[in-house]
């Protein structure tokens, strides 16, 4: 992905200049299948397989380097992935927006950046209020897919998700086990490979 160019033309565009919720059955061309959203979808790994092995499910993936949304953009519609909206810029921002209060079906966090330094644990997206803030997005018993490689991050975002709300269906604290039938991101992909541990939890609201 890094060997590639930069493509011009910015990735849901359209969207990023929007201050209140759209019609998202309209964004999707009539498409009016659960809406889910995935918060830094990186390389694309996870965002083109689940859209291609779920093409009733709506996805709106957010990535906030261009080079990676812009090539997602591409890709997905090079693939003819007309459930798939990639948009480039920071979540945390833009999500807000975007979505109205009990509009998801699932939100998808996948291997975050790990912020090692104390000082800039509060760039992380599950940090302060806004893991609240994610619940009020999700319909009930709707779910978060959170998974990372680090157990650390792992433990420390199951804690700020079950104290926002979210109910752990295994008990707290508790990570899940691998599911074969979940679309493995680009990383996850080489750690199911290796045998290397992936710390997984699927939360819901009650």
């Amino acid at each position: 992905m890094s060997r590639i160019p930069l493509r011009p033309t910015p990735a849901g565009d359209e969207l990023t200049r929007l201050e209140k919720p759209p019609d998202w059955v309209e964004v999707f061309g009539g498409l009016t299948g659960p809406l889910e959203v995935e918060i830094g979808c990186g390389a694309g790994g996870f965002a083109l397989e689940h859209c291609r092995r779920n093409p009733n499910v709506r996805l709106v993936a957010f990535e906030w380097r261009k080079k990676y949304a812009r090539e997602v953009a591409h890709r997905g519609e090079k693939h003819g992935l007309k459930n798939l909206k990639v948009i480039e810029g920071d979540a945390r921002t833009m999500v807000p927006k975007l979505f109205a209060p009990g509009s998801l079906a699932i939100l998808h966090l996948q291997f975050p950046d790990p912020w090692w330094k104390r000082v800039h644990q509060k760039r992380a997206i599950l940090h302060g209020d806004f893991p609240q803030f994610l619940l009020t997005l999700l319909e009930e018993a709707g779910r978060f897919d959170f998974r990372t490689d680090v157990q650390d991050v792992g433990e420390r975002g199951i804690k700020a998700l079950e104290a926002a709300g979210f109910h752990n269906p295994l008990g707290p604290l508790v990570f899940h086990p691998y599911d074969p039938e979940d679309a493995p991101s680009t990383r996850e992909r080489r750690y199911l490979v290796s045998g290397a541990p992936v710390y997984r939890a699927r939360l819901v609201k009650p």
